[in-house]
């Protein structure tokens, strides 16, 4: 059964549509939109090769110019010189300011391919073909757009919303197993700070999406869908309430910052960052062991990691405070006194972090065992 989501926006209102096939129907929902001709799709090859097919062909059946642009898989997308490959090839395709940019993939294509859309000439318009359960639920939602910098994750970006989101369930069934369950992290944190009965309901189908059952897929994201465009519809730049869906990101993002990039999938690192999150906001006295306990069943249950590698914190360290969220100098944490209910704390002291980090490490943690106990 297909679901439509509206993120009301006023002007920049769109369309996220759910549904297995949905891809097949992207050239007439453009069409329906009234944009120019030429769309530049843009893609890595291995996702070209395995759901390329029916977008190219649904456009071209609506009379649209279809121009490809291949990309690297995963972050390596996301540079300036990569950017800078994809402007050439927008300007030899002849792309003018009613042309169209489609990112059909993950996270990391969509960031560029968006971020690409909103620089050149001042901003074209963005479709979402997103085939990651990662990109489904969070990163295709939102308009935000960006590029790495070597020294910190997304850094260089801009806020360009899409016209449209095609959410196709069906492409999950195509994902390895660690990138099916990287993208299951922001479905639990979608529960953790936002909705109560949601997070209750990934709990008792756990078993059904670790399956991959398509009809339980279908429901999950589309719940994820719903509630990631009702934040962006509250805060569509992030001043404050937006700043819930960086739960387990601040940790997260310094992970992959100190480790390249290339030792964690996105998901993986923001559930082991979702755990360092529960464990400072019990350390505050802002959360029960319960809730935290809670939380690192759920993510331990579907195949993700709440512990921390072997690895230096004061790096660690050191990456969290260049965090781009910051606000004169302090850095903003994201934290779940109960399940479904979240509060932003900017004061948090560099000990407590410290404490926490060191609790998560194998150092400290034997197999199998909690590290305190209320």
């Amino acid at each position: 059964m297909t679901r439509e989501i509206t993120v009301r926006l006023g002007r920049r209102s769109y369309p996220i549509v759910v549904g297995v096939g949905v891809l097949s129907s992207v050239g007439e929902r453009l069409r329906a939109l009234g944009v120019g001709s030429r769309v530049a799709l843009v893609s890595d090859r291995a996702v070209m090769r395995m759901h390329g097919e029916p977008v190219t062909t649904s456009l071209r059946a609506a009379g649209f110019r279809v121009s490809t642009v291949a990309v690297p898989e995963g972050e390596r997308a996301k540079s300036i010189a990569v950017a800078q490959q994809c402007w050439d090839e927008l300007l030899a395709s002849g792309l003018d300011r009613t042309s169209t940019v489609l990112a059909l993939g993950g996270g990391a294509v969509g960031d560029l391919a968006g971020f690409v859309a909103a620089t050149y000439m001042r901003g074209l318009n963005f479709v979402q073909l997103p085939t990651t359960i990662l990109a489904q639920v969070d990163a295709s939602i939102g308009g935000k757009t960006a590029i790495d910098h070597p020294r910190a994750k997304n850094l260089i970006g801009a806020f360009h919303q899409p016209r449209l989101v095609l959410v196709d369930p069906g492409t999950a069934v195509t994902l390895s197993d660690r990138e099916f369950r990287s993208g299951l992290a922001e479905v639990v944190k979608h529960g953790i700070v936002a909705d109560e009965a949601y997070f209750v309901e990934v709990e008792r189908h756990a078993g059904e999406l670790l399956a991959r059952d398509l009809p339980t897929l279908e429901r999950i994201i589309g719940g994820s869908c719903r509630i990631k465009a009702s934040v962006v519809e509250r805060d569509e730049q992030e001043a404050e309430l937006r700043a819930v869906l960086n739960y387990g990101h601040t940790v997260g993002h310094a992970l992959e910052a100190v480790t390249d990039y290339g030792r964690f999938a996105h998901g993986e690192a923001v559930s082991i960052g979702m755990a360092a999150a529960a464990r400072l906001a019990h350390r505050l006295g802002l959360a029960s062991l319960d809730t935290v306990l809670r939380q690192e069943r759920l993510l331990e249950g579907l195949g993700l990691p709440v512990r921390l590698p072997d690895i230096d914190h004061a790096a660690l360290l050191a990456a969290i405070g260049r965090d781009k969220k910051a606000r004169d100098g302090q850095v903003p944490f994201v934290l779940a006194p109960r399940i479904g209910e979240f509060r932003l704390v900017f004061d948090v002291p560099r000990d407590t972090l410290r404490g926490v980090l060191a609790e998560l490490s194998p150092a400290e943690i034997a197999p199998g065992a909690r590290p305190w106990t209320d």
